[in-house]
């Protein structure tokens, strides 16, 4: 099983825990086609890997559709996502489920990552 690791904003990592938002977006997709989990690395100021989701569908296409497909979940409004696509022809949405929050947050040493990734990270299970 393929696992990524990405890191998102403590804001947007809560609204995934409540369920608010089920959709995780990149400007980018991941390159490999068996992605099967998301490892959720909260940025500044948690500085912590908190949680894991399944997940379930990778959405690309133009924003415009990504947004109809995913707006009920998306977990942030409209003027946000179009700000952060502005100026790109793909969106990518990562639909995400049996999500997984950490009793016991961990550190990126933990999966073998000694830096502060920027961007998604493979990680070996």
């Amino acid at each position: 099983m393929q696992q990524i690791l990405l890191p998102i904003n403590p804001e947007h990592i809560n609204n995934i825990f409540q369920g608010t938002k089920r959709y995780e977006f990149r400007k980018t997709r991941c390159r490999q086609s068996n992605v099967e989990k998301l490892i959720m690395y909260a940025t500044s100021p948690v500085m912590m890997v908190v949680g894991e989701a399944v997940i379930d569908e990778i959405i690309v296409d133009e924003p415009s559709r990504v947004w109809e497909k995913t707006q009920d979940y998306a977990g942030i409004n409209e003027d946000f996502f179009y700000s952060y696509f502005e100026g790109k022809c793909q969106a990518v949405a990562y639909k995400l489920s049996k999500v997984i929050k950490y009793k016991n947050p961990l550190t990126l040493s933990d999966f073998g990552i000694n830096f502060t990734p920027q961007s998604l990270v493979y990680v070996k299970n």
